[in-house]
This record gives structure tokens, sequence and C-alpha cells, in this order.
């Protein structure tokens, strides 16, 4: 009869047991880490209990109950905040639902801000599975951002790497659950279990419950808005959040940022702002997703940056492909980080702008790996690594890098060597020529500024004003290769005038020389040669004209088949302005009249279709 009672017990613990089994949907994953505390949290296919084992050692030793969010059918995600953890220190965890375990990872800690420890962090974003490419995210990772860490580090993966960030568009479709659990946790667990990472909505989350539910951001955005903006503090950078979905493009966001940034000003423990949301304010891979409420993000960062003097980034994706770029002004820089899994935007493959700002695009998967270094001379450093594209794949090729750092020594101001004072030049065209490049730190020549002005003290309404960087790489041709960056041209001045000239330089930390002294110079009184100036022309264009300005003529503009397009009347030398309006890619011709008899027919040739 006891051996009957049991058997009986057993059965009853067995269906007990059984009835509290539960798989585990997305493996243990990281959230919100500081310096005593860290956010673990899963998605089971039960609601039933939840618990994390967590400690110092292997042998775990505590336990956090976890609250639990219902999710998709019987399935919950759940939460467990760890407190009172020391500074700077390795955790072990594993999770249970039920009665079922995880496997054993570990964690780190925070630094506290004050010790100004150095970090490093990846962002990348758009790894929304492409059917044609459906474990692209799952190479990114494995591949790309865990090979290059165990390869270039000693130690353990998290104690090189403390955070990631995602601009968004994590998944292809945000209210389909199964793409949250396959497609994202799935491919990103090897990473996500071990490094905390802090993603904000793209427009393909859908503003949907899922990424609210799965993630475990900062709460101290604007009320009501609770982790669509906020901010997070990693030893000497403040990360901001936001949201740029058409539904938050409002001025309580951008309040918000303003006040944050005000405050940042004067937080002395705090040296950078890196600032991620997902559209571009200029994309020259896909102009389609151009947002202009990222452009008044952008002027917000540009100005704490010149204001405090801290410099700033903002990290985006929604194009598939990298660019980098940097304001002029500031010392603001501007990365797309995609595309880590998404259909790439090829070249050609839309109507591509190739903007100013911007120095690298690629059309490519990959990611971008930051570190940042604290203490008395802080400083980051960008790498873009590239894993390809769907033809082509690379191993963690360094495709792009640049060293920003708080305490740049600013280059040599330049010193003018042609034209000097009182010196004549032709209005046809000659060129401007500085000083070399002189660095202290041998950060390297960026970009120069050169300014034409017909005041030497107000340069504000300048006829010439040109920003040239030290390169270009616009659909994989470095269209900046030759530029010494010490010499300029320029064309269609107007003849017998007085100008003035001056140039600054950048190198390639950012920092901008004080600008030359102005030099006085004066134009010949006539042109020498009818020239079209730029040509190919884009979207404006100038004609020489080699007669004094009482000539009246008229000007004639034609196809190349000799059809006539518009008639310009009451033309007066020495230069014909015009804009190529809605002319379309192709050779065309001016012909200039003088009492009814041609004197001169110049070709020119149109870029892009108007």
């Amino acid at each position: 009869m006891n051996l009957f009672r049991f058997l009986i017990k057993l059965l009853c613990l067995f269906s007990l047991l059984s009835s509290n089994a539960q798989s585990i949907l997305v493996k243990p994953y990281l959230q919100n880490v500081s310096a005593n505390s860290i956010t673990i949290m899963w998605e089971a296919n039960g609601c039933n209990s939840g618990l994390v084992n967590w400690g110092v050692t292997n042998s775990l030793g505590n336990i956090t109950v976890a609250s639990s969010l219902s999710s998709e059918g019987t399935a919950c995600v759940y939460t467990a905040k760890l407190t009172g953890l020391l500074e700077q220190t390795k955790y072990y965890y594993n999770v249970a639902s039920g009665s079922n375990f995880s496997s054993t990872y570990n964690f780190f800690t925070s630094a506290l801000a004050e010790m100004e420890v150095s970090v490093n962090l990846v962002a990348m974003s758009d790894m929304q599975k492409d059917n044609s490419n459906s474990t692209k995210f799952n190479e990114i990772v494995n591949d790309g951002i865990l090979e290059y860490v165990s390869s270039r580090y000693a130690g353990d993966v998290n104690e090189n790497l403390q955070l990631v960030l995602i601009p968004g568009d994590l998944v292809d479709d945000g209210n389909n659950h199964n793409e949250w659990v396959d497609d994202f946790f799935g491919q990103g667990a090897n990473l996500f279990s071990y490094v905390p990472f802090y993603p904000v909505p793209g427009n393909h989350e859908n503003n949907s419950h899922f990424f609210f539910d799965y993630f475990d951001l900062p709460k101290n955005g604007s009320n009501g808005f609770m982790e669509h903006w906020w901010f997070k503090d990693i030893s000497n950078v403040r990360i901001i959040g936001l949201d740029s979905n058409h539904d938050y493009q409002i001025s309580q966001q951008l309040d918000w940022l303003d006040s944050i940034l005000s405050v940042t000003a004067l937080d002395t423990l705090v040296d950078f702002v890196f600032a991620q949301l997902h559209h571009p304010h200029h994309s020259e891979l896909w102009p389609p997703g151009n947002t202009d409420f990222t452009g008044d993000v952008i002027t917000l960062l540009e100005d704490f940056s010149s204001s405090s003097g801290k410099p700033s980034i903002h990290f985006f994706g929604h194009t598939h492909g990298y660019s980098r770029g940097q304001s002029r002004d500031h010392n603001h820089l501007m990365v797309n980080v995609a595309t880590a899994g998404g259909n790439i935007d090829y070249w050609d493959e839309y109507s591509q702008i190739d903007y100013q700002e911007y120095t690298v695009s690629h059309d490519d998967y990959g990611y971008v790996f930051v570190e940042v270094g604290a203490g008395q001379n802080p400083k980051f450093t960008i790498k873009r690594f590239s894993l390809g594209d769907e033809n082509t794949t690379l191993s963690n090729s360094l495709r792009d890098s640049v060293t920003i750092k708080l305490n740049n020594i600013l280059p040599n101001k330049p010193l003018p060597v042609y034209p000097l004072n009182g010196d004549v030049v032709s209005p046809d065209g000659f060129s401007i020529l500085g000083s070399p490049f002189i660095d202290a730190d041998l950060d390297g020549h960026g970009a120069t500024q050169w300014q034409i002005s017909t005041d030497c003290n107000n340069f504000t309404n300048s006829v010439l004003d040109r920003w040239i960087q030290h390169e270009n790489w616009f659909k994989e041709e470095n269209l900046q290769e030759d530029d010494n960056l010490l010499n300029v041209e320029v064309f269609n001045l107007i003849p017998d005038v007085n100008y003035c000239w001056r140039a600054r330089y950048r190198d390639k930390g950012l920092g901008w020389s004080d600008w030359s002294d102005p030099i006085s110079f004066k134009t010949d009184s006539v042109f020498e040669n009818w020239k079209i100036y730029p040509n190919p022309v884009v979207e404006s264009a100038t004609l020489n004209i080699p007669y004094p300005e009482t000539e009246h003529l008229a000007i004639r503009m034609f196809s190349i088949n000799g059809k006539l397009i518009k008639e310009f009347s009451h033309v007066h030398p020495p230069v014909f302005n015009f804009n190529k309006g809605s002319l379309n890619k192709g050779a065309y011709y001016l012909q200039v009249i003088k009492n009814n008899e041609l004197i001169k027919t110049v070709k020119f040739i149109v870029a892009k279709d108007g």
C-alpha cells in the first residue's frame, strides 16, 4: 500500500511539473544596464512563474522573481530588474519559466561615470529580414561583430563591448510576432544575451505594442511619450534616443531634446552626445526617405556642439547602406549605420543625390564600431566594417574611419600665396592658392572653405563660397581623389572689379583654423574667351561674354536637334546667367545674336534630367 501511495504522489508531481513546463521562445537578453542594476528579459510560450538566478560565479546563488506580460496567444514576456549590484563587475545568470531553465550567460555592470573608463559600442540598423537573404542579420552578428571583437580584443566579448544602439527597423512588420521571435531575437541571440542594447522605433515597427513590450528603455522622456524618447549615460557619453516616425515629429519632442541638451552642456561628466533616430535628413542612396524633422534635430545638436564645445553624432538608418557626413560649421557627425539585413539600396537603383556634407557612402551590409576614450583627453573613433553585398562577400573590411577629439588642436591659419594684394587676374578663370596645411596634432587636412567678396570687411554676401572636403565617395568613386585642398579654380568673376579672398582649413577631426587675412585683388577689364561654367550644367550656369557692357545682345537656346527652346532679349555683357529648368539630360546650344546677326554658338551639356 505504501508503494502504491508513493507512485500516486510521484504521478501527481510529474503532472504538476508537466503543467508548469514552458519552452523559452526568446532567449534572455539584456536591457538598461547601470553601475548597480540591469534588466533581464525573455519570452516563453506560457505565463507561469518566471525567475532569474544570478551571482558573481557560475554557482549563482541569488534569485529575482520576474513579472510577466502577455504578448501573443499564450506567450508572455518576462522582465526582471536586478538591483544592488557592484559597479564594473561580471555576473552570471540564467532564467527559468516554470520548470524550464535557460543556459547560463553573463554580463558586466557599468562603471560609475566619474571613473571615466573607456567604452566601446556598436551601432547598426535596418536588420529587417530580406527574404532573398534571410540570415544576413545572423551573419552581421556572428561573422561581423562577435568575430571582430574576439579577434581584436582579449577576454570575453562583453568585457570589450558595452552596448549596442539600433536606430530602427528591427523587423519587417512590427505587428508580426514571429518576426520578433525568429528574425530579430533569434538571429541576434548570441550578442543580446551578453551585451545590453538600446533601440528606437523605425517605420517598420508600426508603433507596435511588441516594440514597447519587449524593451526596457529609460523612462525619462516626456510624460505620455515614455520610451519614445529618452536618454542614457554611459561613461562620458550621453545617449539620446528619439522617435522620428511621422506621428511623433512634434514640437514636444524637440522641446524636450532642447532642454536635455541645455542640461548636458553644463554636465561636466558628459563629453559627447550620441543621438539615434531612424529617418535621415539627407540620404544620398535613397533621397525619398529624407525627413525635415531630422533636420530640426540636427540644428539643435549643431547648436549644442558649437555652444558647449562638446562634439555630437546622430546615428540613423532607413536608407539601406552606409553614409557618413559632417556639418560644415559645427562639430557634428551624421552617420547612417545600415544595413544589417534589409535589402540594399544599390547605386543607380534610385535617383540619387551627392550631398555636400557627406563624404562617404557605400551600398553594402555592415555595422559601425565606436571606441570612446575618457579621462584627460577624451576622443572617439568611428569605424565602419563591411560584409560586402549580395555579389561580393567581405569579411569585416574597414571602409571608413574618423576620430573626433574633445580638446582638438586647431590647424594653423593659412597664408595667402596667390593672388596677393594688388594682383590682377583674368575674369575668364584663375586659381587661388593657399599655404601648406599645418596641424600640430597631425590630424590631416580634412577640408577647405574659400570665399570671395567685393567687401574685404564683410564676407556675408560672398560672390564665391566653396566648401571642399578631402574625400567624396559617391557611386564607388572618390570624386575628390586628386584635390590637395590648397587651391581652387575660380571662373566668371565680373571684369574690372575689385575683390577680396580668404580661406580657412579644417582638420579631419572637424577643427577649423582661423580665417586667413583678406587679400585684395582686381579682375582684368574684359573676358578673353567665350565660356560656360560649369559645364556640364547641374542646375545653373554662366556664359562669359567677351564684349563691353554697353553692348545689347539676344540669346537663343536650342536642342541638339535644332528646336528653339527659349529666347532671351536685352542681354548685356559681360555675363549671362541661366538655369537649366526643366531641360532633360543631353546636349544644347546657345546662339548669341547681335544686330540680328549670329556672332557665337556655344555648346553645353545638361548633366541630369529636369
